[in-house]
């Protein structure tokens, strides 16, 4: 009873437009009484009529009356305010477009609080009260509102669906199982119900059981992924110390080879000079007898030339003059070649080292293996060889095509080629005419200054000077270009480096459906070097291509195999 009195008492005291309680209340001449914002915003909006009315009874006044605040309201709905009343928000009672409405209500709908399955109506917390308080409504069914009450009714004969049919699937009401549904396996959608939880709770399990291994696995390759941080950044540490050290090492070793020439250097220039200080002091003594030899010579008395002739010193020892005798030197060029000769074995040293180190980061497997794995050796690769020919109509004018289209060579003059659509006007460049797809393997031969072997898609740009026409500029293509000192990749603007010793042969490996490109290093021996590895998603097939950029007669060729 107390709460219907506090529900009438707010009632009376709130404002019919916001459904609050009043604020600053004011009584207009028909007697009703509103918040002063909210009449005074009422009338605002009636201006263009000229005439203001009563939202409630509809009673005009003119001219607008003036409005003045209802103290005694005021005072009593501050008393309340004290006490503790407290207006409900309007949202709070009353739906909204998202809730579900009373069924029951008139006018202005409040929210329900529940839906009952088998009145299909959905109710407000006023007209759910029969349902908690008679024994008639004991056997009903309430759930939270829903909106979907009318799903539960048959559309053919307008009964509410409490039965299942598992040989259509779907929910009927007890007259279809005596019409269309005849015959067929039905039970009560309780029933049903109960079979789908035991399903949906095993479905659920199961659910959760993954959830659980998944978050397991991701755990566990988040430990790999700390892990492979881990020893990667060791790796680096150690090795950066070990190149560090050899460094360190050959500087010391240069420093000793420098200290030594300059060492041998002093003693051999030491000896030349003491030798030259020694002819020179002969010279200068030479001389001084010949001048003597000379004036005595010239003396007319007789006795006084045999007088002087007979004081002469004798000559001292002349220098041997094999030991000053003039021979070919080779100085200290016997050190430069050696060096050269110590240079050569640790580059080539160097080279099979970093391979091995390249290969052996390339190998470097975490996850799970590829279920089609590249091959290791020639003969390995040599299972998917792949014949394949120059497109002459891609051709460019400076480049020439023999060997049955499988070479192509930098030509000293243009070529009169037939205007085509596919052809390469301005780049020198050219691809294959057979497409790759699947697992595919092809060898290169090049010579010259600068090669490029290249893997394109068909609609890689082909006329004009732009960089988009440039293979390797692009994401449709990928290059390898080839000097004499270095290999260097190319894809989509980005470059990496590849400082090893280059080779005159190329084996290029495709996996299509897998997404990997590799290109290798074959030694004289048919040794496997891998160079640069790409893996990505392939969208269209792909082709082999060559391209070239300075000496005229360098050339390129797809290898027989």
């Amino acid at each position: 009873m107390a709460q219907k009195h506090v529900k009438l008492v707010r009632e009376t005291f709130s404002c019919s437009i916001c459904l609050d309680l009043l604020k600053d209340p004011v009584t207009i001449p028909c007697g009703h009484s509103y918040c002063m914002d909210c009449i005074q915003r009422h009338w605002d909006g009636e201006d263009g009529k000229r005439i203001q009315s009563c939202p409630q009874c509809r009673k005009t006044f003119t001219p607008r009356p003036v409005l003045l605040k209802n103290t005694m309201l005021s005072d009593l709905v501050e008393q309340m305010m004290k006490t503790g009343l407290q207006a409900a928000p309007a949202d709070h009672c009353y739906a909204g477009p998202e809730d579900v409405a009373c069924d029951v209500c008139t006018g202005r709908k409040l929210k329900a609080l529940k839906s009952c399955l088998v009145c299909l109506v959905s109710y407000c917390e006023k007209h759910l009260q029969p349902h908690y308080n008679s024994s008639a409504f004991e056997k009903h069914k309430l759930v939270e509102p829903s909106k979907n009450l009318q799903e539960n009714i048959c559309s053919h004969h307008n009964e509410v669906m409490k039965m299942f049919c598992r040989t259509d699937q779907k929910c009927i009401c007890y007259l279809c199982t005596l019409d269309e549904h005849k015959g067929h396996d039905t039970v009560s959608a309780a029933a049903e119900r109960t079979e789908r939880l035991k399903e949906l709770e095993g479905n659920q399990q199961n659910i959760q059981q993954r959830i659980q291994d998944r978050e397991k696995d991701v755990k566990l390759l988040q430990q790999e992924v700390e892990a492979i941080n881990r020893s990667a950044d060791k790796a680096m540490e150690d090795y950066g110390e070990i190149f560090s050290s050899l460094i360190r090492f050959i500087n010391y070793r240069s420093f000793a080879v420098t200290h030594q020439v300059r060492s041998q250097q002093e003693t051999e220039v030491s000896r030349v000079k003491e030798l030259q200080e020694k002819l020179e002091q002969e010279i200068t003594e030479l001389k001084r007898k010949d001048a003597e030899m000379k004036k005595i010579s010239d003396t007319e008395d007789h006795n006084q030339f045999l007088h002087n002739y007979s004081s002469l010193s004798p000559l001292s020892e002349s220098t041997d003059s094999s030991s000053i005798s003039i021979r070919p030197l080779r100085y200290f060029e016997d050190v430069t070649a050696a060096v050269s000769e110590v240079r050569d074995k640790l580059k080539e040293l160097l080279y099979e080292t970093c391979t091995h180190i390249s290969q052996a980061v390339i190998e470097v497997d975490v996850l799970l293996s590829n279920p089609q794995p590249e091959p290791k050796t020639r003969a390995e690769f040599l299972k998917f060889a792949r014949k394949l020919t120059l497109d002459p109509n891609t051709v460019n004018p400076e480049l020439v095509l023999s060997e049955g289209n499988r070479k192509v060579t930098v030509a000293q003059k243009p070529q009169r080629y037939r205007r085509h659509p596919d052809r390469f006007d301005i780049m020198r460049q050219v691809l294959s005419k057979e497409s790759l797809t699947g697992q595919c393997y092809w060898e290169v031969e090049w010579r010259g200054c600068e090669v490029d072997v290249v893997v394109a898609y068909k609609d890689n740009p082909r006329k004009g000077d732009s960089d988009e026409c440039i293979f390797g500029h692009n994401e449709k293509s990928w290059r390898l270009t080839c000097d004499e000192d270095r290999y260097i990749f190319y894809h989509n603007n980005d470059s990496s480096l590849s400082s090893v010793l280059p080779s005159s042969k190329l084996g290029v490996y495709l996996d299509h459906s897998a997404g990997t490109l590799s290109f290798y290093r074959i030694s004289e021996t048919y040794s496997m070097g891998l160079l640069h590895r790409v893996q990505t998603t392939f969208t269209h097939p792909l082709y082999a291509g060559l391209s070239f950029h300075y000496d005229i007669g360098d050339t390129a060729e797809f290898c027989k195999m």
